[in-house]
């Protein structure tokens, strides 16, 4: 399992959860509206700042775990992308440089 998988199977773990936060706020606030403590306005209201806050958190999360991920990876010495594309260029030029030296020698 590579490591973008698991990061979206995380992210996809955090909607999961956020749905069913929403559902059981939904639920509460519809139970509190029936009872007469809260009108269907206020329900709303509540249940919309309590939302923002979990998509907040969950966004706080996600940055978290990002951030140990990269950090796990780079003490296990796996190179970065940015790190494999250089290496990839100076291959690339190196074996031009080969080629090149190759058509002289051949050339003579």
């Amino acid at each position: 399992m590579d490591n973008n998988s698991i990061l979206r199977q995380l992210l996809l773990m955090g909607v999961g959860t956020t749905t069913l936060v929403a559902e059981q706020l939904k639920k509460a606030a519809d139970d509190l509206v029936q009872k007469g403590q809260l009108n269907p306005e206020e329900a709303s209201n509540v249940i919309n700042s309590l939302l923002n806050q979990v998509k907040l958190e969950q966004g706080n999360v996600e940055s978290y775990v990002q951030r140990q991920v990269r950090n796990v990876l780079q003490d296990l010495g796996v190179p970065r992308q940015s790190e494999m594309d250089e290496l990839r260029g100076r291959l690339d030029r190196l074996e031009r440089q080969v080629r090149n030296l190759e058509n002289q020698v051949y050339r003579k």
